[in-house]
């Protein structure tokens, strides 16, 4: 039996392992606030029910790995104020973010975490870790899915170059 044979839980983090997670924590209580303002800025229903989505998963990933990280001794980020409710109305129109904005910006957030949650996942040594992280990507990318959707049925979707000159296949 080597030394990391056994329970995962009772094996010690690596430095990888504590800064990835740390990271990723740190991340996400500044997303979980970002995305509080970016609910006060949305007009559009289905926008807020995918941010409040969003805000709810990362309520879970932060209690998680707060909690990993408590066990393992080691120390937590700071976490930022919640933000107040605002009234859209009361937000002047140039200083507001509008929802194409928000959702591109959520979207490309969930894009980072997908490779923040792989990355994390390829540097344990840890099973526990691996199959926690697992689960943060998996929803990560149900979430994206209906981002994407979201973006598509709502024309907010900006598409990059269409390659349609197909050369001839010549048998």
């Amino acid at each position: 039996m080597g030394i990391l044979a056994g329970n995962p839980q009772n094996e010690p983090l690596h430095y990888g392992e504590v800064f990835g997670i740390w990271s990723y924590l740190t991340t996400a209580k500044g997303l979980h606030a970002g995305y509080q303002t970016f609910a006060n800025h949305t007009g559009d229903n289905d926008l807020k029910k995918l941010l409040e989505e969003a805000m709810q998963g990362l309520k879970q990933e932060i209690n998680q790995t707060e909690e990993l990280l408590k066990v393992n001794g080691v120390g937590l980020p700071p976490s930022p104020a919640d933000r107040p409710t605002a009234d859209l109305e009361s937000i002047p129109v140039g200083a507001r973010f509008t929802d194409p904005e928000i959702s591109a910006a959520v979207s490309k957030d969930i894009t980072a975490g997908l490779v923040s949650c792989s990355q994390i996942i390829g540097q344990s040594i840890r099973e526990d870790i691996a199959l926690l992280f697992g689960q943060f990507h998996m929803a990560k990318a149900q979430l994206g899915a209906k981002f994407l959707k979201l973006n598509k049925e709502k024309g907010w979707l900006i598409l990059p170059p269409l390659h349609l000159q197909i050369p001839d296949k010549k048998e």
